[in-house]
């Protein structure tokens, strides 16, 4: 089994998105889960526009990466979903095989009306799924 690690600053939209197209597309294949350097509160843009995809991540904690590396968990590939900036910021985790940088905006820095703000959102959203689904399509070639 392939263990994935998400991470993003809150744990709040890009890297809980990301976590559950994996989970949807990758089958057993995969153990995924995702992380934020200071976990906030889940994004409900995000959720809505997950649910548009028949997604439901209303239920999902956010979680902390630094509690993660304390208790010793590994992962094959850490794919970090913000800028490099705060990609540079995440710990490094033992036995780690990569760390990829996916460069996402970040939906709660968007600004506008709702509909706007939510028009967006998809956007990175389509743009999370698409590259999810190449990371599968790359995994399924090198092995």
């Amino acid at each position: 089994m392939i263990k994935v690690l998400f991470l993003c600053i809150h744990n709040s939209a890009r890297s809980q998105m990301a976590e559950a197209f994996l989970k949807k597309y990758g089958g057993n294949r995969f153990f995924v889960e995702s992380a934020g350097l200071e976990a906030g509160n889940l994004n409900p843009l995000a959720v809505d526009v997950m649910r548009e995809e028949g997604i439901d991540i209303s239920g999902n904690q956010t979680n902390d990466v630094f509690e993660y590396f304390k208790e010793g968990r590994k992962y094959q590939f850490v794919i970090t979903v913000c800028d490099q900036e705060a990609s540079d910021r995440c710990p490094i985790f033992p036995g780690l095989d990569k760390k990829i940088n996916w460069n996402f905006a970040d939906p709660s820095a968007l600004k506008g009306s709702h509909d706007e703000r939510l028009a967006a959102t998809r956007k990175i959203r389509d743009q999370i799924k698409e590259a999810v689904l190449k990371f599968i399509d790359e995994i399924n070639i090198s092995n």
